[in-house]
């Protein structure tokens, strides 16, 4: 715009300056004003038209600068929505951020003060336990040492921490051998130490796993208070059951005893004849002897199970305790009222490299003789003349146990009676509906005792009332590395 003015001032400033109004004088060199005037006007208004013009686009031109200003402006607008937005969200985030951190501040200073809690329950733990608890790593120092451990040992924590074990207290009942044992097997080993008659410990030692140092930790028990405790019981359930084996036991001794007493009446009263028998009397005097050795056979039996006791256990072949019961039965049994022993089959049938058992002997053999007697009277009411009586007896092995097969072909008996034979106080339907008392030796629980009780087996009867009965006797034993222990300890 300010062109334009100063292109119009400098053409009205030549045109003064010229002579440009030659073309409106007159002949007589006037100027003819009007026509300067309207040629002036022309030249205004068409300078003014193209002002307008150039005024109009300059203007459209600035509404499309505007447009794109205020696009722009928009846009910024947008920008500063979308950076404020994005602030926002950062500044929202940060306080969410904040407040996380804040309560996983809290929380870990709760767990802090948690596990300091938890440390101190488990260390009081520990140190309470009635056992004595002692850690150790890798190196055998000792690691932890509880108030048990200090008591026993008469020894101080804070003097053995650090410290190697044997070094610190040498008459520990554990070695390092078994220490390496456990570590080397990875499982927890279980050693037993005991100096019969004053002390018995169950020593457990644990191998850590998942720890940044590996170690074991070990537990001593005194377990001579539950020891002698079990002792004394088993003695009293022992002494509980002696009345059965008592009453069969004298019924054994009686039966000779009276066949003594009438020996010895008959030779009395032959010795008053006039004409002696030497040779009757040789007779009777020898069948005394022999029922007095058959008493004492029984005698001496149960003084022998008796002085057995409820001590440690012996390593035995099945084989030699059942053919030594046979033996044993044939001088028991043969003074009995009905059937004698002697006069049944017997039939073996041994496996052969039977492992060897660890059991009380005599209280095994009382059992099998608990099992021929009560055979003897199942198989004294066949009353069948050819019915041949026999006992069959199987040993075998399987699945680490001893299995024992006693097996007649006398009277059988019921389901019902099946499931009471073991009980203390059980009486046959057969002696029941006969009107007969129940006799000693056809009970059968203190046979159940021993077998259960004294040797962690198992004994049932399978039996047809027309067939016979079959007794099952499962007995575990020892593998051949924990027999070979046995032997050597």
């Amino acid at each position: 715009m300010k062109n334009i003015t100063a292109l119009f001032i400098l053409l009205v400033s030549q045109i003064a300056a010229a002579d440009v109004f030659w073309f409106v004088r007159s002949e007589d060199g006037n100027t003819n004003w009007q026509y300067v005037a309207n040629f002036s006007s022309s030249i205004l208004i068409v300078a003014l038209s193209i002002t307008a013009i150039r005024l109009a686009f300059t203007r459209r031109a600035a509404r499309r600068y505007n447009r794109d200003l205020e696009e722009i402006r928009a846009q910024l607008e947008d920008r500063v929505k979308e950076r404020t937005a994005t602030l926002d969200n950062a500044n929202s985030l940060l306080q969410q951020s904040n407040q996380a951190l804040e309560a996983e501040v809290t929380e870990h200073r709760d767990t802090t003060a948690k596990l300091r809690l938890s440390e101190s329950y488990i260390t009081s733990i520990l140190r309470s336990m009635p056992l004595m608890l002692i850690g150790l790593n890798k190196n055998g120092e000792i690691t932890q040492w509880n108030s048990r451990a200090e008591e026993i040992s008469s020894l101080a924590s804070e003097k053995v921490l650090g410290k190697n074990l044997w070094q610190a207290y040498p008459t520990i009942a554990v070695t390092p051998e078994q220490i390496k044992q456990a570590q080397d097997e990875d499982k927890t080993l279980t050693v037993k130490y005991s100096q019969r008659g004053q002390y018995h410990f169950d020593i457990t030692i644990y191998p850590l796993h998942d720890q940044l140092e590996t170690g074991v930790v070990i537990m001593v028990d005194d377990v001579t208070q539950r020891v002698q405790s079990e002792n004394m019981l088993v003695q009293r359930d022992k002494m509980s059951s002696m009345g059965e084996m008592a009453s069969v036991m004298a019924q054994d001794i009686n039966i000779p005893l009276q066949a003594i007493l009438k020996d010895l009446q008959s030779v009395r009263r032959d010795l008053t004849e006039e004409h002696i028998d030497p040779i009757g009397i040789h007779e009777l005097l020898d069948d005394a002897l022999i029922r007095g050795r058959q008493a004492a056979s029984v005698v001496n039996n149960l003084v022998s199970f008796s002085n057995a006791g409820a001590g440690e256990k012996q390593l035995a072949n099945i084989i030699d305790i059942m053919d030594h019961s046979v033996e044993l039965a044939a001088d028991v049994l043969s003074v009995t009222k009905g059937l004698r022993f002697k006069d049944v089959v017997i039939n073996h049938n041994y496996a052969d490299n039977l492992p060897q058992l660890r059991c009380h002997v005599p209280e095994l053999q009382q059992v099998f003789l608990s099992l021929f007697r009560y055979s003897c009277h199942a198989l004294g009411k066949i009353e069948d003349p050819k019915h041949t009586p026999s006992i069959n007896i199987e040993i075998s092995e399987f699945y680490d146990a001893v299995w024992v097969r006693i097996q007649h072909n006398g009277l059988g008996i019921s389901t019902e009676e099946q499931q009471l034979l073991f009980e203390p106080f059980f009486a046959s339907s057969h002696a029941t509906d006969n009107g007969e008392q129940q006799s000693a030796g056809e009970r059968l629980s203190f046979a159940q005792f021993i077998i259960a009780e004294q040797h962690q087996g198992k004994i049932t009867v399978t039996s047809d009332i027309n067939i016979g009965t079959t007794f099952h006797i499962q007995l575990p034993y020892l593998t051949t590395a924990e027999a070979e222990g046995e032997v050597e300890n």
